[in-house]
């Protein structure tokens, strides 16, 4: 699906909604796209409600990390981004006229055969709903353009919601779940009641365009004054489009930026050295004042707060679109182990216990670049590191480990290994898809499970499915037993299987007879 510009692509109106549905989703933003995208390739009957009549427009957060890339790679998205997207170009500073300074801006990193991705690859964000939404049309999801959640009741058996379309008429809806991916000014939220706490990073607001210019080249980020988060102007150019995105800061906290087409023009006239005969068409704008908050609860009940309805980041960093695609990614199988598999409802608990921390940690980093005007951006922005060995789904049943040796909880990382008839194969294409993987790596035990829930696979040992020649299987991951989550988690790492089915009962899994395989 390849558009010029979102502002051109006017959806399909909500037709004849169905009454029921497994999962409500509220806001088509990157969040909701990205839940749904995953509860559909799990069987699970999703409807995605989405006010406007189109995908919001705007280049906004255009920023992919590299472990939101793994995430997209498992989607079956990450080619469509990939041949959408950028490196980042430098930074060039620019003074009476002339650039006086070209550095770099954000920092990449070697791949390595753990961590297939170093570089923050950047993608408009209305490039990246696009994809996300043809994926999911794709995979038979659905969304409801021009309809809103007005109000909703829930009871211990599910959620009821009162949708209402842009005509007018209203229509009830009953799900099992219901999940807020309606933004930081979330009304789902505000019904609940539930707070929001944080500060404001800065009093001073900010003002977002995309905009057609010439006079400025493509290889360089384009910016005037020093970069202090409060008074400057930045021209960033777009990949693959014959526009730049524009972010501009107000030194007067006071100040109200007009978004009108002629006062962005005007106001990039003034405050760069371009004249007004060379700034072209404003093809959107918005403005905002940089906040950084978390929701005090991510469950109440049958409702999930997700993304920016659970929390909000100043820009600096590129950490809010990603920490929101990937709380989409850890709720996402939950609801399918419950929905399909019949997990313990107690499974879901889990999404907010994993899931605020991260967000807490977040957004103390993205308010510390923010305020310190640190002009790098490097690997700790990669979100590689983020996980979750001291959350409840963690069993690491190890001892003796070394430091900085894989643990339970952590991320599952990627290697490079072959087929026993030479064919390559990745380990993260053994992981892709919404099933558990249980992985061998040498001779231990690999016990057969039960249904689909669960693939197995041996690397290395007797009988292997795959061979791992130069080691950087067992190097990732020693010997051992090891159940990798449906998101690319540990969650069960073993010298062999004698937890393993008080484990996979907490999943709806099971397994037959112990076998050696």
């Amino acid at each position: 699906m390849e558009l010029n510009n979102v502002k051109d692509a006017v959806m399909a109106p909500a037709g004849t909604l169905p009454e029921h549905v497994d999962v409500l989703i509220s806001g088509a933003g990157p969040t909701g796209l990205a839940l749904a995208l995953d509860l559909s390739r799990r069987g699970v009957r999703a409807l995605v409600l989405e006010r406007q009549d189109r995908l919001s427009p705007g280049t906004r957060g255009s920023g992919i990390q590299p472990r939101t890339q793994e995430v997209y790679e498992d989607f079956g998205v990450l080619d469509a981004i990939r041949a959408s997207s950028a490196r980042y170009p430098r930074i060039g500073s620019w003074e009476d006229g002339r650039m006086i300074n070209e550095y770099v801006f954000v920092e990449s990193v070697e791949p390595t055969p753990s961590t297939p991705y170093g570089a923050m690859m950047m993608v408009p964000q209305w490039r990246n709903l696009e994809i996300q939404y043809a994926r999911l049309t794709e995979l038979g999801g659905t969304v409801a353009f021009g309809a809103a959640l007005e109000s909703f009741t829930q009871d211990a058996d599910g959620v009821e919601a009162r949708v209402v379309r842009a005509d007018g008429s209203a229509r009830t809806v009953r799900a099992a779940y219901l999940v807020a991916a309606d933004g930081g000014r979330s009304t789902v939220r505000k019904a609940l009641g539930v707070t929001m706490t944080g500060e404001s990073v800065t009093p001073n607001p900010m003002l977002l365009a995309d905009i057609r210019l010439d006079g400025l080249d493509q290889r360089h980020w384009h910016m005037w004054e020093s970069f202090n988060a409060t008074d400057f102007v930045a021209l960033l150019p777009v990949p693959l489009r014959d526009y730049f995105s524009l972010i501009a800061g107000f030194a007067d906290p006071a100040a109200e930026p007009d978004t009108a087409p002629d006062a962005v023009r005007k106001l990039v006239a003034e405050r760069t050295h371009l004249t007004l005969d060379q700034v072209g068409e404003v093809l959107w704008s918005s403005t905002f004042r940089p906040n950084a908050a978390r929701a005090d609860r991510f469950r109440v009940g049958r409702v999930f707060l997700a993304g920016d309805a659970a929390h909000v980041h100043s820009p600096a960093g590129g950490q809010g679109l990603n920490t929101s695609v990937q709380d989409a990614y850890n709720l996402g199988w939950k609801l399918g182990q419950v929905l399909r598999h019949g997990a313990p409802e107690s499974l879901l608990d889990t999404y907010e216990a994993e899931r605020l921390p991260v967000a807490a940690g977040i957004l103390d980093l993205s308010t510390r670049l923010h305020r310190t005007g640190d002009m790098r951006r490097g690997k700790e922005l990669h979100q590689i590191d983020v996980g979750y060995a001291d959350g409840p789904l963690a069993s690491e049943r190890r001892t003796g480990l070394a430091d900085g040796a894989l643990r339970a909880g952590n991320r599952a990382p990627d290697a490079p290994c072959t087929t026993p008839d030479g064919t390559p194969r990745r380990l993260f294409e053994v992981f892709q898809g919404p099933h558990f993987t249980l992985l061998a790596v040498g001779d231990v035990e690999l016990p057969a499970p039960v249904g689909e829930m669960i693939r197995t696979c041996r690397v290395g040992g007797t009988d292997p499915d795959l061979l791992d020649a130069e080691g950087h299987a067992r190097h990732a991951y020693g010997e051992g037993l090891f159940l990798i989550r449906p998101d690319g988690y540990v969650a069960y790492a073993a010298d062999d299987a004698s937890g393993l089915p008080d484990e996979l009962a907490r999943y709806g899994g099971a397994l037959t007879a112990p076998s050696g395989r």
